[in-house]
């Protein structure tokens, strides 16, 4: 496994036969198999993969380093990622291969600070029991498998939703504890709270006070957890909370930007203007335009 890299869509197959899709599945074995069940080292541009094996054995290779593989487990390879892979010949899993440009797609979550690096290296995650976030992945993984091979009502929502909620919950249980600190062991609880709560209210557009009276707190107080959890004010994270939300809805649905303001809790749509202005430098109809631009690429 060791020399150059060559650079592949899915393995074995050149530039000039690049499918036509976001995501694509197939299981580990009828690929392998067509090559003495070795996965040579290679890179993929422009897909991000997932391999989710039930049984089996092998080794996971990347950048020259041999990682054993002990099922159940979970595989995430991100582009330009160096990689390959040996397998038994028992070997009983899929592999997800998706446009990672498209992970944006799936949630603004995805390039929020606290995970964009999970998807800068490979991660291998060790799958079992059943009360746990790992059990948890793994039913996920599987109910996804199930929903690739036989899919049925709401297919494509029901494969983005779970794709989506597996790599969250790998993302969260191999990203490093930000709690590690004394103070910000004290104080992530009521971070917690505070971002449930402004998921919950955000789009009534209560001032940092209503949030602190709630935590049974002073608003400088609660001001100075979220800028030494974030580095954002308490009123800083409900504007992100807004925009995040008003992306969403300008990309995912054909609202018209009037209605979107007024679901937002903005009474007067030019002020929505205003602020989505003043937050991301564009307009909510350059937005809209720009993102649409992008997944149609």
């Amino acid at each position: 496994m060791r020399g150059s890299a060559p650079t592949y869509d899915l393995y074995g197959e050149s530039h000039t036969q690049r499918p036509d899709f976001w995501l694509h599945w197939e299981t580990i074995a009828s690929r392998s198999q067509l090559h003495n069940w070795e996965i040579k080292t290679h890179k993929h541009d422009a897909f991000f993969q997932i391999l989710y094996l039930r049984g089996g054995t092998g080794d996971a290779v990347f950048k020259g380093e041999i990682h054993p593989i002990l099922p159940p487990v979970m595989i995430a390879v991100p582009p330009k990622y160096e990689h390959g892979f040996r397998f038994s010949k028992d070997v009983d899993g899929m592999v997800i291969t998706m446009v990672a440009s498209r992970l944006g797609a799936l949630g603004r979550t995805f390039i929020d600070a606290e995970i964009s690096n999970w998807f800068l290296r490979p991660h291998l995650i060790a799958l079992g029991g059943n009360k746990d976030d790992r059990g948890f992945l793994a039913l996920t993984l599987e109910r996804l498998c199930q929903e690739l091979m036989h899919g049925g009502a709401f297919h494509g929502d029901l494969v983005e939703t779970q794709l989506r909620m597996a790599i969250l919950i790998a993302a969260r249980l191999t990203t490093p504890d930000q709690s590690a600190t004394p103070d910000s062991v004290q104080e992530s609880p009521r971070m917690k709270a505070l971002q449930t709560l402004v998921n919950r209210h955000f789009r009534d557009h209560h001032p940092a006070q209503f949030y602190a009276d709630h935590l049974g707190i002073s608003p400088t107080h609660l001001n100075r957890i979220a800028k030494a959890t974030t580095g954002q004010s308490t009123n800083n994270l409900i504007a992100g909370r807004l925009i995040e939300q008003a992306k969403r809805d300008l990309v995912f649905t054909s609202a018209k930007i009037k209605q979107i303001a007024y679901d937002l809790g903005f009474n007067d749509p030019a002020y929505f203007s205003r602020f989505f202005t003043k937050e991301t430098g564009l307009t909510p109809r350059q937005y809209r335009a720009e993102q649409h631009e992008k997944l149609a690429q």
